[in-house]
């Protein structure tokens, strides 16, 4: 099969600012990404790429804090996977969290201890949304509580959720069947395939009933078109987690949320993005 190689150029780069680039994005079948600064390159049969749909993603971002251009050309044949495993680097979260893929060895034990395969879906700990969230939930005590996340992606706050004692089921969901699939993986990768429910669609295949927490970590959009759909799902005194937006938007989502019975508690900021925790009234 010929594959198109796509460079996404982004300015400045990190891999925080790359990993961005892979959740908006999602929507085309790349089968592979490796970080070559100053590119994002992505790898997708040439038969699937259409250039007219990605501009018009890549147009999207223009209020985003980086610029983002793009160029195509075909690709060599290499083995992908062994690239992005080249790319792909081990983080520790508040001296608490360690996240690796299943690859990196030798590394000093933590707390808690999360391998990741991330493939095609978004969530590694690398961008500062993620990083946030961990941060947050390392501070929870989750024993016993019905948790919901929700746009899971690889997985990783719903397993995190499972290992600190989250009640079964965990329930993660995600729009994107690459994400669910990867989910899936790395629960059973993580131990936690038992007690991790893992549901593909969007929030009207959430279960019926009452969270203590509900985790999103989406965008602002998508999130202040669910607040009632978090709010309806939360029992009283439940926590609403969210990350996935810029500092400029608290002050939106916060009144929005009000709307729902969702009463701010804090926020915390890194970079700039900010995660955001209520409480249901």
């Amino acid at each position: 099969m010929r594959y198109t190689e796509v460079r996404i150029g982004i300015d400045p780069f990190s891999e925080e600012n790359a990993e961005v680039v892979v959740a908006m994005t999602q929507e085309f079948p790349f089968e592979s990404y490796v970080y070559d600064k100053p590119f994002l390159k992505a790898y997708i049969p040439t038969g699937k790429f259409n250039l007219q749909e990605l501009e018009r993603v890549v147009a999207e971002m223009d209020s985003f804090p980086f610029d983002v251009t793009i160029s195509s050309l075909p690709a060599e044949h290499k083995n992908w996977n062994e690239e992005w495993e080249k790319n792909f680097s081990p983080i520790v979260v508040s001296g608490r969290c360690t996240v690796k893929a299943g690859f990196h060895k030798e590394l000093p034990e933590t707390e808690f201890n999360i391998v990741i395969d991330p493939k095609m879906a978004f969530g590694t700990g690398h961008h500062q949304t993620t990083h946030l969230m961990i941060d947050q939930m390392l501070g929870m005590d989750l024993r016993g509580k019905k948790v919901l996340d929700m746009g899971c992606g690889t997985g990783i706050l719903a397993i995190l959720a499972a290992i600190k004692g989250a009640a079964a089921p965990v329930v993660a969901v995600d729009i994107d069947p690459d994400a669910t699939d990867s989910a899936r993986e790395n629960s059973i990768v993580n131990h936690v395939g038992d007690v991790i429910e893992v549901i593909t669609g969007d929030s009207s295949v959430v279960p019926g009933i009452e969270f203590d927490v509900i985790l999103a970590n989406i965008n602002r959009n998508i999130i202040l078109d669910q607040l009632a759909v978090y709010s309806k799902g939360l029992r009283p005194a439940g926590t609403l987690l969210l990350s996935g937006f810029y500092t400029e938007d608290i002050a939106m989502i916060v009144k929005k949320a009000e709307q729902f019975d969702l009463s701010f508690v804090k926020s915390e900021e890194l970079g700039n993005w900010a995660v955001l925790t209520f409480e249901k009234s």
